[in-house]
């Protein structure tokens, strides 16, 4: 992919970031994820790629989404681009005005992510100084006994990134029995693993169980920063319980992975989720979080703050922007204001 579409894609998530702030604390995640989408979808069709969104939000939870299959762009272009899309990562968050939303996408040559439907997927992932380290078909503990070693750290020296969900109670707990520093976010594994394997972040690695955009989205931009990332796809009645409702969609989850080839037993590495480092990844803070600065709008200008991730030179840029909102184009400025 050339140069010049890794500044396009970061003003993809900069319209999406904006379009969401306006629903920051007003209680309405719907709503703001239909902003963040649709100020996405009108950006995504403006740039100079033939665009096919690969994995992407909505189908578990009914949210408005950019769909599985849905082309973008130009299909004339010669740029042949698949797409991993979370409008928002974090609507709750921008629903209740709590910090760590951020909007974000990946970007890869085309047939290079995994498609998968958006269902759960479990991960483990850390940066590049513990790779070869992990293996999800081990205990957690084990891995982290592991990456600690190979880190030249003691356990109590060690942070870990975990969803604060009521499936890793029992794994936080005896991860901080051992001593080890459990960084437990309410939401928001993007941040987290991009925090696992940056050089300037203390966090040592990230575990649990969340969606599988965020799980592809994640792998694009370990696969840029060299990290490693193990993961496997899990069954809604596997994580959330068995119930008539929950069984119906994990029947329809396993209906959709045959369509798509997908063995959903099996343990999947970087290349199985990004076959190539030529991969772009874009993040823009929404709320003030761990890994960006949130929007700051004062009258008709707003700033916003971006983290740009181009594979192919391990480049990591953070763009901090200002915006006149009066110079937006009018689609957007619907959104926006």
């Amino acid at each position: 992919m050339k140069r010049e579409l890794a500044l396009e894609f970061a003003r993809v998530t900069e319209a999406a970031a904006l379009a969401a702030y306006k629903w920051v604390g007003r209680g309405n995640k719907d709503l703001a994820d239909q902003a963040a989408v649709d100020a996405m979808r009108s950006m995504l069709n403006s740039i100079d790629m033939d665009g096919e969104i690969v994995i992407g939000e909505g189908e578990i939870d009914e949210a408005p989404m950019l769909y599985i299959g849905e082309r973008l762009g130009d299909k004339e272009s010669e740029h042949k681009v698949d797409i991993a899309v979370d409008p928002i990562e974090g609507t709750r968050m921008t629903a209740q005005g709590q910090p760590n939303a951020i909007a974000v996408l990946a970007v890869g040559n085309k047939g290079s992510f995994l498609k998968a439907p958006d269902m759960y997927m479990e991960k483990l992932i850390v940066g590049p100084g513990a790779v070869g380290a992990i293996n999800l078909d081990d205990p957690i503990i084990d891995n982290v006994n592991r990456v600690a070693e190979k880190l030249g750290k003691t356990l109590d020296e060690l942070s870990i990134v975990i969803l604060d969900k009521p499936r890793h109670e029992k794994i936080i707990k005896d991860l901080q029995k051992l001593g080890v520093k459990v960084y437990a976010l309410p939401d928001g594994d993007v941040a987290g693993s991009v925090l696992a394997a940056i050089f300037d972040s203390d966090i040592d690695m990230l575990y649990g169980i969340g969606g599988a955009p965020e799980g592809v989205i994640s792998a694009a931009a370990l696969k840029a920063l060299g990290g490693e990332m193990n993961a496997r796809l899990k069954l809604r009645s596997e994580v959330k319980g068995i119930t008539l409702e929950n069984d119906k969609i994990s029947n329809y989850e396993k209906i959709r992975c045959q369509e798509m080839g997908i063995d959903i037993t099996k343990k999947l590495t970087m290349d199985d989720l990004v076959k190539d480092d030529e991969v772009i990844f874009s993040a823009t803070g929404i709320t003030k979080g761990d890994l960006l600065e949130g929007i700051k709008i004062r009258g008709n200008i707003a700033s916003t703050q971006t983290l740009l991730i181009r594979g192919k030179t391990r480049t990591i840029r953070y763009i901090n922007s200002v915006h006149n909102l009066d110079y937006k184009s009018e689609e957007l400025k619907e959104l926006i204001k």
